[in-house]
């Protein structure tokens, strides 16, 4: 045998071991082959897409459209999705639990009858590809929770539990779906309610809200939230008619209002070129209306309702009459701004007669471009971001603005302005800083403040406290931590309180005196390096003050960081305040901070070992007379 035959006949070979894996891997293994043997039918639900019932002279079709179950016969509507998914399952699952042979059905004609299958009431017959043939119901055995059941053009007899029969034995309105639509909130675009005191238009904008009309204002996420699922979460209480008919009996003729939900966003109008001819083809909004009507006689607590795409009449509880007293004011956002923090990059403060203070991000954090981009305290920024964020006025003013002077918003006493940052032109946006909220603070009345978006025509009240999170004054921005120093870095230390004591680390790390005397209290002196190296703020105060007492101070403290004592740096403490923090200031930076009162008590421990004093002798008591 020549190579050529030997390298054909592996070809061959591999070509069978791989045929044979191929529809080994195909069939079903042992346990799954035994599973589907007992099945009643065995069939792809995938593939199915409609379901004939025939119920006595009752015929009820199921059609899927769309992904989705509509009734077809003997109504139109849409139905009950996980009631017929329901009855898919159970038909995939459905076991043959006996077996009567044709042989016996034959040898006695009379079986058929005997079992109801001769002229079963009770036939199911799906619809689609590779669908099994049509079954026929029986009546219950004598095995209970058993029937019988057999295939069209079939004279085999199987004995089945009777789930099917359950799931298919109901009316046609018994299949219809009580939900009154399968829209959900996030697919909601745009709502028009009218109601007796007039129309109201609200359109999703991204991720929040806006009323349209009767004013054009933010509107409160979670409250027209609330109005929308109202209508997507409602539930059928009976099915009353079909709304082709007299509507009114139902108050229907002439509803008393209606809501509508819009799945699609707006399109605006487009040319549309047809055969050398321009058409304007508007925009299209599919729009699901729910007109509300009387209350039923008989019913107090139902209210009848017409749903436009079902085409039908219905009740729904009394509830959902709440959609008519709702008033522009109920869906209001009465946040005093919304901050988009995912593009906010810059934030500038303005008060008159002072210099801007502009903050920026960086890497998540925060700086002060007016300050040479100092650092800033991020987590003050990020306080006064959700502060405002969170501010609800306490009052709508005016929802015109026509007369600013009256509250101050003509020369507003502060302005925030929030702002988004292009380092390059794009195709979308120009490089620069692009503003996207400002708000105005007018001026005080109470325990108020007026305010306002420069965008927006509205002038609000808040609260006055609100100012104190926005400080103008740049040098409060600043960022909290005062030293980042490990303590092994400090060299040489120097105290100063009622006299001077200075130390110096020896080339094996040992201190000793350059000012002082006596042991060295090591405890003490690791603590106030410790606190010194990593020395915060509790918050800055601005601007040096004499009432600050810087002019006599209570503590001095100098420390270098480099072997040859050239890198210095100096500490000074000045007056207590209030709330028992100590006014402090840093030489090379601008303003005064405040540290804690245990930071203060660190920074003033004695240096010095203290000599535990002998106690003072007991006098001897004096002589008494003697009566």
């Amino acid at each position: 045998m020549n190579w050529r035959n030997t390298l054909i006949l592996a070809i061959i070979a591999l070509a069978g071991v791989a045929y044979f894996k191929f529809f080994e891997m195909k069939r079903p293994g042992t346990k799954e082959a035994r599973r589907q043997s007992q099945n009643m039918v065995n069939f792809d639900r995938t593939k199915i897409d409609g379901i004939v019932i025939q119920n006595g002279d009752q015929k009820i079709e199921i059609r899927r459209r769309d992904n989705k179950w509509r009734l077809e016969t003997p109504i139109k509507d849409q139905a009950d999705g996980p009631l017929v998914e329901t009855l898919l399952s159970d038909f995939e699952n459905w076991q043959k639990e006996g077996t009567i042979p044709a042989k016996e059905i034959d040898a006695d004609k009379s079986k058929l009858a005997e079992y109801g299958l001769n002229n079963p009431k009770l036939k199911l017959k799906l619809l689609g590809h590779d669908r099994p043939p049509e079954i026929l119901f029986g009546k219950d055995a004598a095995m209970e929770g058993r029937m019988y059941v057999r295939f069209q053009n079939s004279k085999k007899t199987f004995l089945a539990g009777q789930s099917v029969k359950k799931d298919i034995d109901k009316k046609a309105e018994e299949f219809r779906d009580r939900k009154l639509t399968d829209l959900i909130n996030v697919q909601v675009r745009r709502v028009v309610l009218k109601t007796p005191a007039g129309e109201m238009e609200l359109e999703k904008k991204d991720t929040h809200w806006d009323i349209l009309k009767p004013l054009r204002a933010r509107a409160d996420d979670q409250k027209t939230n609330d109005l929308i699922s109202q209508v997507t979460s409602a539930q059928i209480g009976q099915f009353v008619a079909d709304d082709r008919g007299d509507l009114r009996p139902y108050g229907l003729a002439e509803p008393r209002g209606s809501i509508t939900l819009f799945d699609q966003e707006q399109k605006k109008d487009q040319k549309v070129e047809i055969g050398g001819s321009i058409k304007v083809a508007g925009r299209e909004d599919k729009g699901q209306t729910l007109q509300i009507g009387a209350i039923p006689e008989k019913e107090k607590e139902q209210v009848y309702v017409r749903f436009a795409p079902r085409a039908s009449v219905y009740t729904l509880p009394k509830k959902i009459e709440e959609i008519l007293s709702t008033k522009p004011a109920d869906l209001r956002d009465n946040h005093l701004v919304r901050v988009d923090t995912n593009i906010l990059d810059r934030i500038t403060i303005d008060a008159p007669g002072k210099t801007k203070t502009v903050l920026a991000r960086k890497d998540g954090n925060w700086t002060i471009i007016s300050r040479n981009n100092a650092p800033a305290d991020s987590a003050a920024v990020r306080r006064m971001i959700d502060g405002l964020q969170n501010e609800r006025v306490t009052k709508f003013v005016e929802d015109v603005a026509s007369n600013l002077p009256k509250y101050g918003l003509d020369k507003p006493q502060l302005q925030v302005t929030f702002s988004s940052f292009a380092s390059e032109n794009t195709a979308e946006t120009k490089a620069g800083e692009l503003p996207f909220a400002t708000i105005a603070f007018g001026k005080d009345e109470g325990a108020n403040v007026y305010a306002r978006l420069t965008d927006e025509p509205f002038v609000v009240a808040v609260r006055r406290g609100l100012l104190d999170q926005i400080s103008p004054d740049p040098l409060r921005w600043q960022e909290l931590s005062i030293f980042k120093f490990k303590p092994e870095q400090i060299h040489r230390v120097s105290v100063t309180t009622d006299k001077e004591m200075s130390l110096e680390r020896g080339q094996n790390n040992q201190w000793h005196w350059l000012k002082g005397s006596g042991a060295i209290n090591q405890t003490n002196l690791q603590s106030l390096l410790g606190t010194l190296s990593n020395l915060y703020a509790v918050r800055w105060l601005g601007a040096t003050t004499p009432q600050q007492g810087f002019d006599k101070p209570q503590l001095v403290l100098s420390f270098t960081t480099s072997a040859d004592n050239k890198t210095s740096h100096k500490v000074t403490v000045g007056a207590q305040n209030n709330d028992g923090t100590y006014s402090a200031r840093v030489e090379g930076r601008d303003g005064t901070f405040t540290i804690s009162g245990s930071d203060f008590n660190n920074l003033k421990l004695p240096l010095e070992t203290q000599d535990i004093a002998s106690p003072p002798p007991i006098a001897a008591p004096s002589p008494t007379a003697t009566p």
